[in-house]
């Protein structure tokens, strides 16, 4: 067996990533324990959906910015009728074959078996202004491009740059429902309180949205959401949180305790807020640290659930022509 690092070693690189703004998605031994599944893995026979990217978008909404964007489109989509949509941040980390996530296999493989509807998937990284880096999977935090003012900040900027720039360019290559209902809108970290953010201000927009080891911290006054979701009528939103009990723990400079900055005690208050006001919510809390790790073996089980009640043909008993896998 693997030996676990000393804890007091352990508490120090936590100290130091918390220092850091708690954006570098350190993994630790505890996070080992998560594994990717067969739905994250290619499928011998299953239809593969295409990959289109990186393409770049140079957003009015954020001045002098540009980011690298990629779009899967199903095996399964003929333009015959509206796909579905869902949109990622920081998206180099989700539309990546080595990575924690690796969306694509998992798309092919739920809509190849009807576990989710035929959907576009939508993977943008944060914008950058020219003598910016472009967000990768060396570094993807905060300290290198506009990713603290676009996905920390609660106001409705990004959703603007989204709904009013984005997805009328994928409309011009693409059919794609405008029902809220079947746009769903996902992040880890800074980009899952991001997530949130836009369905909050455009719940006409996205209705589903999940959270991966989401930022509902003080980085930009997010840690107020809960009192937010307490203080407004309940907003028509899906929403799956997911967290490890090892997060950043809001261990601040001088080993101080901040609860604004406890990512695990944030999420549980997020969780309390939506349950008192009725939200349509699943979540998970783990062991992990601040790591993908648990999102990624997760997520399979995450998009079932998101999706679980998209409409589907009328079941006939006597005709089977629905019940088939999914062919293109």
């Amino acid at each position: 067996m693997k030996a676990l690092m000393p804890l007091k070693k352990m508490q120090v690189c936590m100290r130091v990533f918390t220092l850091l703004g708690c954006l570098t998605l350190y993994g630790g031994p505890l996070d080992e324990v998560y594994r990717l599944g067969p739905d994250s893995l290619p499928q011998e026979g299953v239809p593969k959906g295409t990959v289109l990217g990186p393409l770049t978008h140079a957003s009015q909404v954020f001045p002098n910015t540009t980011r690298h964007y990629w779009v899967y489109v199903p095996a399964q989509y003929d333009g015959s009728s509206p796909a579905r949509l869902m949109v990622f941040q920081d998206g180099h980390a989700f539309v990546g074959l080595e990575g924690a996530y690796r969306i694509p296999n998992v798309f092919d493989n739920l809509i190849y078996r009807r576990e989710m509807p035929v959907t576009i998937g939508v993977f943008i990284n944060p914008g950058r202004t020219p003598d910016q880096q472009e967000s990768s999977a060396n570094d993807w935090g905060d300290r290198i491009n506009n990713r603290p003012t676009e996905y920390n900040e609660l106001n409705d900027t990004y959703a603007r740059m989204v709904i009013d720039e984005l997805i009328p360019k994928l409309k011009e290559d693409y059919m794609l429902s405008d029902k809220p209902e079947d746009r769903a809108i996902a992040g880890a970290s800074s980009g899952a309180i991001c997530a949130f953010t836009v369905a909050w201000h455009r719940p006409d927009a996205f209705g589903k949205v999940i959270s991966t080891i989401g930022s509902f911290t003080n980085i930009r006054g997010g840690h107020v959401y809960p009192e937010l979701i307490a203080q407004y009528s309940k907003k028509p939103i899906r929403i799956f949180l997911q967290d490890g009990l090892n997060d950043n723990r809001g261990r601040r400079r001088g080993g101080s305790y901040d609860p604004e900055w406890d990512w695990y005690q944030q999420n549980r208050k997020m969780v309390t807020a939506l349950t008192e006001k009725g939200y349509d919510l699943n979540y998970c809390w783990g062991v992990g640290t601040h790591s993908n790790r648990q999102g990624g073996a997760m997520m399979p089980e995450m998009l079932r659930w998101l999706w679980r009640d998209y409409p589907r043909p009328p079941d006939d008993p006597l005709n089977e022509s629905n019940r088939g896998l999914l062919e293109p």
